[in-house]
């Protein structure tokens, strides 16, 4: 595999020319659109473009919500070893809401692809954002977790989950004792009947860093009590922040050189962003908002508004500008190169393995990197 960068005047049939691969190969991997035109700047992955023969070594988990396109589950399935299905609810009774949609089929897709279908458990209040007071009057009370958890128990069962991931996030500082204690009977209870229990972690870069995301959250204690951690190590660029990079490798590192002083690295997975954001400048705090876009739709655009795309090495990130209808716009989105890097933390560390938030766009050369980039340290190792 080899990452290409687009340069003035490249055509596919020329870049697959002079690399020895073949241009449907390029096109099918890089998710290329007739009538084939590319972006200066653009990276692209030279591969083959052969399917995965078995999962890639390291494990890798993907959430998706219920309505998920078949066609990308499918094409995403193969280089998954687990599907979070995003995500179940809970009353301030403690009884758990499922997804407004039925999420029987991903759970069979999922294993019919050798993916384990994971239970994500969420704290959505009536807004559909995280609800700390929800948190609270579960985590504090003893019968309410307990009735929460028992039914946690009964569903994946039922429904034949092979774990539960716990992702609550803006958790008081005055619970976050009461949350730890929490997931360790959880995880007791899902290890009774032979299944995982997972934790997703705010971003946190020390023990006592401020503010309502990360003191709630017992970096030690919830390693000690899941199987494994995933690391919410994004969103710094943001929808109502200024534009920069989603997922800038500095911040990056700098939460996991504090995870694993706290948690054994072979139970940490690196969080990993599928999907940019295009602000309107100039950039007005309170005001501003970006849009959500997918890794190839941003690319797609920069080749519609015939952008270059830069990358920023500092954050190893790629990003562009344009102008549309008299407004500026700047988009910071992720493709290979950005990929790699993470890839190289993950391998640097010695970590579990990556998840990414969210699988509902296919990212097929993210993918494909992925694979064959752990395929080799498996065989090397």
């Amino acid at each position: 595999m080899e990452i290409y960068v687009v340069k003035e005047n490249d055509t596919v049939y020329g870049i697959a020319r002079a690399h020895a691969v073949s241009p449907e190969e390029l096109i099918y991997v890089n998710q290329l659109q007739e009538p084939y035109t590319l972006a200066i700047g653009q990276a692209l992955l030279l591969s083959s473009g052969l399917e995965p023969l078995e999962k890639p070594a390291a494990k890798v988990n993907g959430y998706a919500y219920p309505f998920i396109n078949d066609w990308v589950l499918s094409q995403t399935l193969p280089y998954l070893t687990e599907l979070s299905v995003f995500s179940y609810g809970f009353t301030t009774e403690g009884e758990l809401i499922p997804p407004a949609l039925d999420d029987t089929f991903l759970i069979r897709q999922a294993y019919a692809f050798g993916a384990l279908p994971i239970l994500t458990l969420t704290p959505f209040g009536a807004d559909g954002q995280f609800n700390n007071y929800l948190i609270h009057t579960v985590v504090q009370s003893q019968e309410l977790s307990d009735r929460l958890i028992t039914e946690l128990t009964q569903t994946v069962l039922k429904k034949g989950y092979a774990g539960v991931d716990i992702d609550f996030e803006y958790i008081l500082a005055e619970d976050r004792d009461a949350f730890t204690a929490f997931v360790r009977r959880a995880a007791k209870a899902m290890h009774a009947v032979g299944l995982q229990l997972s934790v997703a972690l705010a971003p946190k870069q020390s023990a006592d860093q401020k503010g309502l995301l990360y003191e709630g959250k017992d970096y030690k204690g919830l390693g000690q009590a899941a199987d494994y951690v995933l690391l919410m190590t994004y969103e710094w660029g943001y929808t109502y922040g200024p534009p920069m990079a989603v997922a800038p490798i500095p911040q990056v590192r700098k939460v996991v050189d504090y995870a694993v002083t706290e948690i054994p690295a072979e139970k940490i997975r690196l969080g990993i962003p599928n999907y940019g954001y295009d602000w309107p400048l100039p950039f007005e705090r309170g005001v501003t908002k970006a849009a959500t876009l997918g890794n190839v739709e941003a690319v797609r655009l920069a080749v519609s508004q015939g952008a270059g795309i830069l990358f920023d090495e500092a954050a190893k990130a790629p990003w562009f500008r344009y102008e549309e209808a008299g407004v500026r716009h700047e988009v910071w989105f992720e493709d290979v190169r950005s990929m790699q890097a993470k890839f190289d933390l993950i391998k640097e560390y010695g970590l579990n393995g990556a998840g990414y938030w969210q699988v509902m766009r296919l990212f097929r050369a993210n993918w494909m990197l992925l694979s064959g980039q752990f395929e080799i340290a498996k065989q090397e190792g």
